[in-house]
């Protein structure tokens, strides 16, 4: 079996967006005729260059090649024009290529790749969401405490046990600083707030985005302590995993981070610093499938948890969903709310949601399949990257 061709989609996710501006997918197929699917997370350039991106490793690396050799292909790719460091761009493009080989890889077998990857351990995966807006809200759910609390309620109702906000203010581009004390007011409001209303029916998870310096993120753990969040999210910017660790050691609210990190070698720093409790590997960035199921392996000799990432598309959702069912360290998973709107066009079978928790397919391979009538019907013709930092300081 050899890989022949490969195929992009570059695909507009309409309003309301979550989930991002677009989504970046890739379809490889065989000289067998086995095709399978893959997405590339949040790399930072124009999303038609990053599709060439993909098509270019493809050629260079892959094509030619049986794709049950993940090994091989990842330690070429890794060391692609000298390199041999951990790069967000080239690793969301492998991390793409390398999906789409293990739904080939489970297609062929005719099992979902978990079974290839030591077999399922969860028959159902907790999951969490953000609690986003509504039409016609007159308030920001976003910055109203009040809202968010009546809001969870609808979440709750639909399972959710775990709920994720985020009040901390924008993320910059010179950030980390301190929050302002308007801003850890709102904060400690919006815990108390949540708290209240979902009492002990649901955990809090404190998302941010490394706006704080460490000291900065001590100053808030200590408000927000009394309402036992399950986590404060990425406290501090990605780049300096000895300062979060800073944060942990502080505060007894678990650190979860890893969006914005790849491979084993940044995870396995941040373990070294004893930096988190939880790491959120995104699969379309960390490396791939194969070097989740590593980073997890590391993360188990510590007692340390995983919570996969999820702001992108339901492809990269499969993937997540795939090592989840195979990891006993498995915590809890990121949905976008139950999985609905354009996250359900865009596949040909909806992931399976129930009462708060995603029950993984039995279908082999990745166990969806990308609707590509959809995908060529919503081309992204925007001119903005996935996600954007506010481009000045925040005072």
């Amino acid at each position: 079996m050899k890989l022949t061709d490969i195929e992009t989609f570059v695909v507009g996710n309409p309003p309301p967006h979550f989930g991002g501006r677009y989504f970046v997918f890739v379809k490889l197929t065989t000289d067998s005729g086995v095709s399978g699917i893959g997405e590339a997370y949040c790399v930072p350039f124009e999303p038609h260059l990053v599709a060439k991106m993909i098509e270019d490793v493809f050629a260079r690396y892959v094509a030619g090649n049986d794709p049950h050799d993940i090994e091989n292909m990842w330690r070429r790719v890794y060391s692609s024009g000298f390199t041999q460091h951990p790069d967000l761009t080239l690793m969301g493009v492998l991390s793409a290529l390398e999906m789409a080989c293990w739904d080939i890889i489970g297609k062929e077998a005719n099992k979902p790749v978990y079974k290839l990857l030591g077999g399922q351990v969860h028959e159902r995966l907790r999951a969490y969401t953000y609690i986003y807006p509504r039409p016609g809200d007159t308030k920001d759910v976003y910055h109203d405490p009040d809202l968010a609390a009546e809001r969870s309620a609808e979440y709750l109702s639909q399972g959710f046990t775990a709920l994720k906000f985020d009040p901390a203010g924008p993320y910059s581009a010179f950030d980390g600083r301190q929050l302002s004390l308007e801003a850890l007011d709102l904060c400690e409001r919006f815990a108390k707030s949540l708290r209240e209303a979902v009492g002990m029916k649901a955990d809090l998870l404190f998302g941010t985005h490394g706006q704080m310096t460490a000291a900065g993120a001590i100053r808030l753990a200590k408000r927000l302590e009394p309402y036992d969040p399950l986590w404060l999210e990425e406290p501090v910017p990605p780049d300096a995993p000895e300062e979060m660790a800073k944060v942990a050691r502080a505060t007894s609210i678990p650190v979860a981070t890893g969006e914005r990190l790849t491979t084993k070698y940044d995870f396995a720093r941040l373990l070294r610093a004893g930096a988190a409790a939880i790491l959120q590997m995104n699969l379309g960035r960390v490396g791939g499938i194969l070097e989740a199921k590593k980073i997890a392996a590391m993360a188990e000799v510590d007692h340390v948890q995983i919570a996969p990432h999820l702001y992108c598309g339901p492809v990269v959702g499969a993937a997540n969903i795939q090592i989840a069912t195979c990891s006993p360290n498995f915590l809890i998973l990121e949905s976008i709310e139950t999985w609905g709107g354009f996250h359900t066009e865009i596949l040909k079978s909806p992931i399976r949601f129930e009462e708060g928790h995603v029950i993984p397919s039995t279908a082999p391979g990745l166990g969806v399949e990308l609707n590509e009538d959809v995908a060529r019907a919503n081309p992204y013709t925007g001119d903005m990257l996935h996600l954007e930092m506010t481009q000045h300081p925040v005072q």
